[in-house]
């Protein structure tokens, strides 16, 4: 009797994955050199696929549903074996569950920033990160490429390199959309769509379906946000003058609350005192430009601007020549009197001699010593 149980215990009957872990790809039935038992019952519950593999060979593939194993469902096995139909000997296969469930809350993000060139500002280094999710949408393919003759395969076993795929290939997708820098927090939504697109042909390569992808964040590395923020701080004050005017009045209540109960005439003088400090300190920033007539100011006024010649010089353009360089080259005989200069706002050119301003820098010559 014992040995008919252990004759019978050399089959197995039931074929199952009750899956209790979430981060299994594929988990390979253990069969431990037992044969399964033609008639033997496979048990295939919803997000699994089973595939049965015969002398390193993908034979017959099973979906959702509860099997009583014969030759009739098992035709790839049948050709195989070369198996004659009705045959019920017991028959030895590797059995591979795959789980085709979602899984979720992936995390990618780049290691280093990547550099791009933005239109705006010009080559910039961007961090990014999101998550995404998958799911096994070709058990076969999934398993040729990727999981061979593993006895299991989590999620761990691929995730650096999904991440990389999304990173490599999801920034290359970011920098060809040309979207500004600036704008690209107000286009989540579509910058996780160009990269979804980009790298799906990868993932459908490894019998896998990128369900899911978002990115959550695109940043810029800190000390170019510190810039942006100075930049953005300036445009919300817009009128420095009145900032400042501002800060000013602010000064001047704190002075006063603070003379409270003290002396009023301090408090009095502080407050004119402020006052001044609030108009100069306003007049500063107003003033785009010098004004001469304004008092008490230490802004000297801009220099004079001299005019400036092309001369001609053996039949050469030459300039522009500032008149102190001009009355050199006079002194030196490479101009003269009859040379031909043009400066902006003439019509065309004309001699030197003509032009009242240059004239007088050809009666500089003295006359001759009286003899004696």
């Amino acid at each position: 009797m014992d040995f008919f149980k252990k004759l019978l215990g050399e089959f197995i009957d039931i074929i199952e994955w009750q899956d209790s872990t979430h981060d299994t790809l594929l988990w390979k039935f253990p069969r431990y050199d037992n044969a399964i038992k033609m008639g033997a019952k496979l048990t295939v519950r919803e997000s699994q696929v089973a595939i049965f593999m015969n002398e390193g060979k993908i034979a017959d593939v099973f979906t959702p549903g509860m099997y009583e194993l014969t030759t009739q469902n098992m035709p790839i096995m049948t050709t195989l074996e070369s198996w004659k139909y009705g045959f019920n000997s017991p028959f030895k296969a590797d059995v591979f569950f795959v789980s085709t469930r979602q899984f979720t809350n992936q995390k990618w993000g780049t290691k280093n920033p990547v550099m791009i060139r933005d239109a705006e500002f010009g080559p910039v280094r961007l961090r990014a990160f999101g998550t995404f999710s998958f799911r096994i949408n070709n058990a076969k393919q999934f398993l040729l490429e990727l999981s061979s003759t593993n006895s299991s395969y989590t999620v761990d076993d691929i995730n650096e390199q999904l991440r990389n795929t999304i990173v490599s290939r999801g920034m290359d997708e970011v920098a060809a959309s040309k979207i500004p820098i600036l704008d690209l927090a107000a286009n989540y939504d579509e910058v996780s769509a160009l990269i979804k697109n980009k790298i799906q042909p990868d993932y459908t390569g490894l019998g896998l379906e990128l369900t899911t992808l978002m990115v959550e964040n695109i940043s810029l590395p800190p000390e170019v946000e510190e810039v942006l923020d100075k930049r953005s701080g300036m445009g919300i004050v817009g009128n420095l003058g009145a900032f400042a005017q501002y800060q000013a009045a602010n000064a001047i209540e704190k002075s006063a609350e603070n003379s409270i109960g003290g002396n009023l005439g301090a408090a009095g003088m502080g407050l004119g005192v402020g006052a001044a400090m609030m108009g100069q300190v306003g007049n500063v920033f107003q003033q785009n430009h010098f004004d001469p007539n304004a008092a008490n100011t230490n802004i000297p006024p801009p220099l004079p601007v001299s005019e400036q010649y092309f001369v001609a010089v053996n039949g050469n353009s030459e300039g522009p020549h500032s008149l102190q360089v001009l009355n050199k080259m006079i002194a030196e005989s490479s101009v003269n009197a009859t040379s031909m200069v043009w400066k902006k706002g003439m019509a065309t050119w004309v001699i030197a001699a003509e032009v009242p301003e240059l004239a007088d820098l050809f009666n500089n010559t003295p006359p001759p010593l009286p003899q004696v």
